[in-house]
């Protein structure tokens, strides 16, 4: 029996009857309706994979143009459901349109039995191999969401370097997933049953970091009341995830770079070494090429802890990801504060497609719970999604601050190539490939 859920709307009872004992049969859950305005209410309450349509709903005129309007209602509130539409004989031509415009298939009546279910088993397996992904890129991780060509990039890397013992480097910005990235990379590994032990290096000060990551003996410091191990020895066998290793000092690298060479810690307060077999996995938000300047980061550091780096796009970058995981969003927080919720309008997919996320899949999250939260409809409006004032500020701090690197740079540059041509305004003008009266304006705007 294929477990999947198909509603059939036709006003003929016959009809129904018929079709609802032909694939009880065959198909986990089969619900009946007659009045096709329960259409939209039906699909807001429940999940549906299939829907099998009637194309002709008033007797009187049987034009077809009612199946072909319900046609298109089901696809603005769900456009990935699948519809068969049921027809006469003589209205071929119409369920042929009905195709053009999003049917997955239609059947005619008088049908064959046999054949209404091979059809039907066929688009619901299809279905299935649609949302089933290549086995390169199974993530072990519901929330590691993504169709994106860039998200694609991810996963295929994923595949290949989760099964390893290599040292990964995730980067991106904040709110881009690295958390789950690095999870993903320990349930898809040989370590998978051992150990995953996070540590979010970056807010550790140097007091604690020692004590932290390698363990401490009994009254190694003043409230060291009893020994303990540290988040190394923690992970023995498994993971071990640094977050925010960017974020570390120099000092702290350097006894980083120590355990990480000779594979061995020693507790705070203890002479002994202890032996370590983990899988280091660590993640930063600052680009490569800030930890590549060595005033910074230390490059032997940088290069046993990135023997693979995973780059994770923001979500600006994402396209339609951001609608899958609004959609993700939508259900987990309707069945948290039990809302019947069910769906995104145009404006509001518009909306979220358009914005800029500087605080990205973090942001998106928490949007959509307080438009959940806030909403009083079935279906969330553009006017229920606002996104966070605390990102907005910093996004806008930011962009002001690039715009006075901006103004700082033009106006260096034309005090130099004026000293450069002993303030000859000609010269100066035609070697910054602008007019005299444009560098004039400049020097006044400027005050040079």
């Amino acid at each position: 029996m294929i477990q999947a859920r198909i509603l059939i709307i036709d006003d003929d009872p016959d009809v129904l009857t018929a079709l609802r004992l032909l694939l009880k049969k065959e198909i986990a859950e089969i619900i009946v309706e007659k009045n096709p305005e329960r259409i939209p209410a039906i699909l807001s309450s429940e999940h549906i994979d299939m829907i099998m349509l009637d194309m002709n709903f008033k007797s009187a005129i049987n034009s077809g143009n009612e199946g072909l309007y319900w046609l298109s209602r089901i696809k603005e509130q769900k456009k990935d459901i699948l519809v068969v539409m049921i027809t006469a004989y003589g209205a071929i031509d119409l369920a042929v349109q009905s195709l053009k415009q999003g049917a997955a298939d239609f059947i005619v009546k008088p049908w064959i039995n046999e054949q209404l279910i091979d059809t039907i088993k066929e688009l619901l397996s299809r279905k299935e191999s649609k949302n089933h992904k290549p086995k390169d890129t199974q993530i072990a991780l519901a929330d590691v969401i993504g169709e994106s060509e860039s998200m694609k990039t991810v996963f295929y890397k994923l595949g290949k370097i989760a099964p390893t013992d290599a040292n990964i480097l995730i980067l991106g910005e904040n709110g881009t997933g690295k958390d789950l990235i690095a999870t993903a990379i320990h349930k898809q590994s040989n370590r998978a049953k051992q150990a995953f032990v996070k540590v979010d290096v970056g807010a550790l000060t140097d007091s604690l970091f020692e004590s932290e990551l390698f363990g401490h003996k009994k009254g190694a410091f003043t409230d060291a009341r009893e020994g303990r191990e540290g988040r190394f020895e923690s992970a023995d066998k498994g993971t071990l995830f640094l977050d925010e290793i960017g974020n570390i000092s120099l000092q702290q690298q350097a006894k980083l770079l120590t355990v990480l060479q000779n594979r061995q810690v020693t507790r705070l307060g203890s002479n002994q070494a202890i032996n370590i077999d983990i899988r280091l996995v660590c993640a930063t938000n600052i680009p490569l090429r800030e930890l590549a300047d060595e005033n910074r980061f230390r490059k032997d550091l940088i290069y046993r802890i990135n023997t693979v780096e995973i780059q994770v796009p923001p979500l600006r970058e994402r396209g339609d990801d951001i609608l899958l995981l609004a959609e993700h969003f939508i259900k987990r927080y309707a069945e948290k504060y039990m809302k019947v919720i069910s769906d995104i309008d145009k404006k509001a997919r518009k909306k979220l497609l358009e914005y800029h996320y500087p605080g990205n899949v973090r942001e998106l999250q928490y949007s959509i719970e307080r438009a959940v939260i806030m909403s009083e409809n079935s279906v969330l409006s553009s006017e229920d999604i606002v996104f966070s004032p605390i990102e907005n500020a910093q996004f806008q701090s930011s962009s002001d601050k690039d715009a006075h690197n901006l103004i700082e740079l033009e106006r260096n540059t034309i005090v130099k190539v004026i000293e450069k041509h002993n303030g000859n305004i000609s010269k100066a003008s035609k070697e910054l490939g602008i007019t005299r009266t444009a560098l004039y304006r400049r020097l006044s705007k400027y005050n040079i």
